[in-house]
């Protein structure tokens, strides 16, 4: 099985470089995982850019921190199988944060999203709450992808590690930055510490400079804006095995709009 996943998509232009890639290439996948938690102007989603989403051939949304942003999307978790927001936030939060759907050729698959408690709020356990979940999951399906969105590389890995051989893939996401570690671990489970992002390459972390340099200057709140101009798309593309689970590929996309627009 082919899986697209792609990094948390910012904003319009995030919107934009994703739409054009999956208008080109989304027949080449089996199933499509996309990061959203920052699609509405770079914080949230609404309802309306999830049906989007969800009507242009991606199978399932996850998220993070950010996906309580938008007051209006706490309805739509609720009613939602394929918007995730992390699994491990305390009982009664709107939504779920996990889900099996079907992929284009009809195979179980499971998508979970969690949140890292390092450097982030303080939520519940990522490790527990996980392996349970994914104990449950695995007597339904073989494949299971987690995205897991936090903050420290330690984190990242040491929940990768304690996972392999029970969950197919396991990507970070919440950092923006793309890692070059992608691999596939000792017991079958692929691992990169974080897919990236999906948008303006002209700022910073997809946010225009001149909201974000100042904070760093002055300490004072600012209002941040989305950057504009060099677009990029950040993401996975992985090679699952539908028998077994196992990770048999998985290579890191970076490609340009540009790039995208001429091929």
């Amino acid at each position: 099985m082919r899986v697209l996943v792609v990094g948390d998509v910012v904003g319009s232009p995030g919107r934009k470089t994703l739409e054009e890639y999956l208008r080109r290439f989304s027949s080449n996948y089996d199933f499509i995982v996309v990061n959203g938690e920052n699609a509405a102007a770079g914080f949230g989603i609404t309802a309306k850019i999830a049906d989007e989403f969800l009507a242009n051939n991606i199978d399932v949304i996850t998220s993070g921190n950010h996906i309580w942003d938008k007051k209006e999307i706490y309805t739509y978790l609720e009613n939602s199988e394929r918007l995730l927001r992390p699994i491990n936030y305390p009982k009664g939060v709107p939504g779920k944060g996990y889900t099996i759907v079907e992929s284009k050729k009809g195979i179980k698959v499971g998508v979970v999203s969690v949140q890292g408690r390092v450097f982030m709020p303080p939520i519940d356990c990522p490790f527990k709450t996980l392996a349970d979940v994914v104990e449950e999951m695995r007597k339904e399906c073989k494949i299971i992808i987690v995205d897991f969105h936090a903050e420290a590389t330690s984190e990242k890995i040491a929940l990768a590690k304690y996972m392999d051989g029970k969950i197919s893939l396991l990507y970070g996401t919440h950092t923006h930055i793309q890692t070059a570690d992608e691999k596939i671990l000792l017991e079958g489970t692929g691992y990169i510490t974080d897919a990236g992002m999906t948008g303006s390459d002209n700022g910073i972390i997809g946010m225009d400079n001149n909201s974000i340099i100042p904070k760093f200057l002055n300490c004072l709140p600012q209002r941040f804006e989305i950057a504009k101009g060099m677009e990029r798309l950040n993401g996975l593309d992985v090679e699952i095995d539908e028998e077994t689970g196992d990770c048999l590929r998985i290579d890191r996309i970076n490609i340009s709009l540009d790039q995208i627009e001429m091929m």
